[in-house]
């Protein structure tokens, strides 16, 4: 279980107690990131990618991957990055990673409230399935958000409005120029010729439920969730 911390507010200097939210790594075990007690709270003016990621490392397995840097929201209407411990030199040059299991553990969904959460659910449901080196992908898609890993291009759309079948098409042929592999994450679902063109150009089609789980739409997208990264 995650320590708590205490938390100044910069705006108005409120005290709050703090503790990291958990995430599932692929060997099933819980990661959470380590709090900096002695750090200061900053307010969030801006949103970056590069700013909203840490990497941390697995305890159990030694796996290390891209989670949600920790916030808090105050009650004055700021949002607070909760500073973050770095690693100790003892850690980064202890043991090697161990190999996690060979089977998939049962995934543990993240529940979404906002689209970060839906990113962050796409993101470690791609880590669940085996795919590594998750960051945002270089090109913006037309709609939603784009996330990228080691031979993957995934799109997450999360508007009220079914992703279309140029959504689809647009997703595949910028998949196509990077040789890469893709996947569709919704969360309201698609038009019907976007799951057709989806069937026939090999994409598989997700819809992202509010428990953060995501179901699939598509035949392409059983295989991948039975056999995960090839």
């Amino acid at each position: 279980m995650s320590e708590s911390v205490s938390v100044r507010c910069p705006a108005c200097r409120r005290e709050h107690l703090y503790a990291a939210p958990a995430y599932p790594c692929a060997c099933g075990a819980p990661v959470v990131p380590p709090l900096d007690p002695a750090g200061t709270a900053t307010a969030v003016t801006h949103r970056a990618w590069d700013d909203e990621w840490i990497s941390v490392r697995c305890t159990a397995c030694g796996r290390e991957g891209e989670w949600p840097r920790p916030e808090l929201g105050c009650s004055c209407g700021a949002l607070l990055r909760v500073p973050v411990a770095r690693a100790s030199a003892e850690e980064e040059e202890a043991e090697p990673p161990k190999e996690p299991a060979t089977a998939r553990r049962a995934f543990q969904p993240i529940t979404i409230r906002t689209a970060r959460d839906a990113v962050t659910a796409a993101a470690v449901y791609l880590r669940w399935l085996g795919y590594r080196d998750i960051r945002r992908a270089d090109q913006r898609p037309t709609s939603g958000i784009g996330i990228a890993a080691h031979g993957l291009l995934a799109q997450v759309d999360p508007t009220v409005q079914p992703a279309s079948l140029r959504d689809v098409e647009c997703l595949w042929l910028t998949a196509m120029t990077e040789s890469s592999a893709c996947v569709y994450f919704s969360l309201a679902g698609y038009a019907p010729d976007a799951r057709a063109r989806a069937d026939s150009l090999g994409v598989p089609l997700f819809v992202l439920d509010l428990t953060g789980t995501p179901q699939p739409v598509n035949t392409l997208a059983d295989e991948l969730d039975s056999t995960g990264a090839r």
